[in-house]
């Protein structure tokens, strides 16, 4: 019996069987939870039919996380479907192309700053939100993805940056609000992994080459990887962690030159 087993589990933010969020829904399957998935738009949504079928899941929902009526509706159909909610598994984020490249200062924008921000940081509050009365009082956890970026400057990273380091205030924020309910929040802050959304940051294969030759391990981190950490905070196993953020990047955050 896994470390899971019997736990409802939302995974947000799989795009293909290279997203983090996938690592996170194998090592979750794994360990006995029961998944729905999200896609974000009609595009995306057979791939994640598919990607769904790999783990036992039928149950696919559309999420824009710009709409507050559509996470209403996502909460209402697992309400129907579930009555109840362990776990969110929040993999979201976006940034204009545009604003990652170059100076930060050269490429950020009004409006770029805000979309940032609220697909990459509000989502993760306004999920926690709609989902409270499916999660109070079942010792349930959220989990979201982070990155270096949040507390040091990465080339090119830009607007993403600042959104990591406001994600990781929600974290604490979210943490402190719903701990009496029994729901814990943490993050993960993963090392650099080829995935769709990393792609979009320019030079970043140069920076995942650059990392395989100075971190400690001296090999980069794995979506496996990320997705086992994750399963663990989620378990009852982390039943006393909350509002921190784990560094799964093969020991790239302790180095200084």
């Amino acid at each position: 019996m896994g470390f899971l087993q019997d736990k409802k589990v939302l995974i947000t933010g799989v795009a293909s069987t290279r997203s983090i969020a996938w690592g996170v829904a194998e090592a979750m399957h794994r360990e006995g939870a029961t998944l729905a998935y999200t896609y974000q738009s009609d595009k995306l949504k057979k791939r994640v039919e598919d990607v769904a079928e790999q783990t036992g899941s039928s149950l696919v929902l559309p999420l824009d996380v710009q709409s507050d009526e559509q996470i209403a509706a996502l909460f209402g159909e697992l309400e129907q479907q579930w009555g109840g909610l362990d776990v969110i598994v929040h993999s979201i984020a976006f940034a204009p192309r545009s604003e990652l490249e170059g100076s930060y200062i050269d490429a950020v924008t009004r409006g770029g700053f805000a979309t940032a921000h609220d697909v990459s940081v509000y989502s993760l509050a306004a999920l926690a939100k709609a989902a409270r009365p499916l999660m109070a009082g079942r010792n349930g956890a959220i989990v979201t993805m982070s990155y270096l970026g949040a507390v040091r400057t990465i080339p090119n990273y830009n607007v993403m940056g600042v959104a990591k380091a406001s994600l990781e205030a929600n974290v604490r924020y979210l943490a402190d609000s719903l701990g009496p309910e029994g729901t814990r929040v943490n993050a993960i802050s993963a090392g650099p992994i080829r995935t769709l959304a990393a792609s979009g940051i320019s030079g970043f294969k140069t920076m995942l080459d650059e990392s395989e030759k100075r971190v400690p391990l001296r090999r980069n981190t794995t979506i496996q990887e990320v997705g086992n950490a994750a399963a663990f905070l989620c378990s009852d196993l982390a039943s006393g962690i909350t509002g921190d953020v784990l560094y799964v990047d093969s020991g790239y955050h302790i180095l200084g030159m």
